[in-house]
């Protein structure tokens, strides 16, 4: 005979969590304040964890004092650690401390604002804080912003709506019969619009790439030249892709001319500032940002460059309509019953949505615009710093412009033939990574392998990268005699 229930398995007690919640606090303060004691990234290889981990799942629940114990003993050794300031690989972020406590609120409230009545706050904060942001970046009010995960996705939802305007008969056909569609985007645009055209079905074809000038912008000829060629053979102009701030080397595309183009060609603009729309912040860069208020659609990652957690990245559309056609599609167990409010989820894929401008808004009101125009400046003013240094030292020389904190160089030694020096930069880069003190990623400059440093984590200062650069030229120099 079976015992008498005492009622469903429950979560863990009140006061269990309390405990544990505020071991994991401490832990997290203490973390941050000590991240320069952990190596940048980890000695490990391949396979580590999962040959410290069990093969099964445990069949009974395990304490809470024992996973995290484990975290600490197995996970933790593993991690690269974004948050050190002397991380510089790709695009250095940092969640900063606000950003932090808003996503561990975020975490507690557990909803999903997909529907407004889903959620009414983080719905209404959503709009209330982008409808900031875009007013601090200097965007016209006719922008609706949206948050999505990562600018792959907020990329993707802008090349839906540029098809649903420029092919509405496929929302209801599908891509079969009608004239192929292109999509326009530099030499130096990055990977994430190529897969946004292979995920809308139109094939490798339907990219194209655009050739760029000498410091890497596009070339508003060649891209009126690809449109009218592609407009001779019966393809249909879709969309063009323009960079604030590119991935290889932050170089800027001239927007206004290109917006001119888009706009005599009747195709949708889509401006990618992921990395570089933050700095619109600062009155002194507004050259840097000429035309975008023209186009249709922005992306801007908070995640990048505005200290916010990963992930957090903002989709401004000039016309939310068409965007709205491309993804709405409202089953009767969704449908509004309250006039008034936005069902977020009518705006791309998802239908589930974190509450992620929680923690956007807890770091504008700590720092305040003010506040986050003070770190942009300090990082471009050691970029600037790197780049003179870079410079004035023999073996070095800068590998591209540096218009934002991403200074882009490579060692070239004493007269080293370009194939060798390629293979010394990667080299190089490796052994200053396996360190530990530091971490680089590399990239290609007209067929050149180069180094990247990307300076925009909010804790990095003048020491930090003054110990980087000593383990780069020990590094070297020590390479050079191998």
């Amino acid at each position: 005979m079976n015992p008498p229930s005492q009622g469903p398995p429950g979560d863990l007690p009140p006061e269990e969590f309390r405990r544990l919640a505020h071991e994991v606090a401490d832990w997290i303060a203490d973390y941050r304040e000590g991240i320069e004691g952990f190596p940048v990234f980890p000695d490990v290889r391949p396979g580590f964890l999962r040959e410290a981990l069990p093969a099964d799942p445990p069949r009974k629940g395990e304490s809470m004092d024992a996973i995290l114990e484990d975290f600490r003993r197995d996970v933790l050794p593993g991690i690269t650690h974004w948050n050190h300031p002397s991380f510089h690989a790709w695009f250095a972020i940092s969640g900063s401390g606000p950003g932090v406590l808003g996503e561990m609120i975020a975490a507690a409230l557990n909803v999903n604002a997909m529907v407004w009545r889903a959620s009414p706050a983080a719905t209404e904060l959503e709009e209330h804080t982008l409808d900031w942001l875009r007013g601090a970046l200097g965007l016209p009010e006719a922008f609706r912003g949206a948050i999505n995960d990562t600018a792959s996705h907020s990329t993707l939802y802008a090349l839906a709506a540029a098809r649903e305007l420029a092919a509405p008969e496929q929302r209801e056909v599908g891509l079969s019969g009608g004239p192929p569609l292109r999509c326009y985007a530099s030499a130096e645009a990055h990977s994430s619009v190529d897969k946004a055209v292979l995920t809308l079905g139109l094939g490798r074809e339907g990219m194209v790439r655009v050739a760029t000038n000498r410091v890497f912008e596009m070339d508003v000829d060649a891209l009126r030249s690809a449109i009218r060629r592609d407009r001779e053979a019966g393809r249909r102009p879709m969309a063009v892709v323009a960079t604030i701030g590119t991935t290889s080397t932050t170089s800027v595309d001239p927007v206004a001319a290109v917006s001119e183009v888009c706009r005599e060609e009747g195709i949708w603009l889509h401006v990618d500032a992921a990395y570089g729309g933050p700095l619109a912040l600062l009155p002194e860069l507004h050259d840097l940002f000429h035309g975008w208020e023209a186009a249709d659609s922005v992306v801007v990652n908070p995640h990048k460059w505005l200290f916010t957690p990963v992930d957090c990245s903002v989709l401004y559309c000039r016309r939310p309509e068409a965007l709205r056609r491309a993804f709405s599609l409202v089953p009767e167990y969704l449908r509004a019953v309250e006039e008034g409010g936005t069902d977020l989820m009518d705006y791309g894929v998802a239908l589930g949505r974190r509450f992620r401008s929680l923690k956007l808004w807890f770091v504008i009101r700590a720092f305040g615009l003010d506040g986050l125009r003070e770190r942009l400046r300090h990082h471009l003013e050691l970029a600037g710093e790197w780049a003179a240094r870079v410079e004035s030292t023999p073996g070095w020389e800068l590998a591209a412009p540096c218009p934002m904190a991403t200074p882009i160089f490579r060692w070239i030694g004493d007269g080293l033939a370009p194939e060798e020096a390629d293979a010394f930069n990667e080299a190089l880069m490796n052994r200053v990574n396996r360190t530990g003190d530091a971490f680089l990623s590399h990239t290609g400059v007209n067929g050149r392998v180069a180094l990247r440093l990307s300076i925009g984590n909010i804790q990095t200062g003048r020491r930090h990268l003054a110990a980087t650069w000593s383990r780069l030229e020990h590094e070297a120099r020590a390479l050079a005699k191998a």
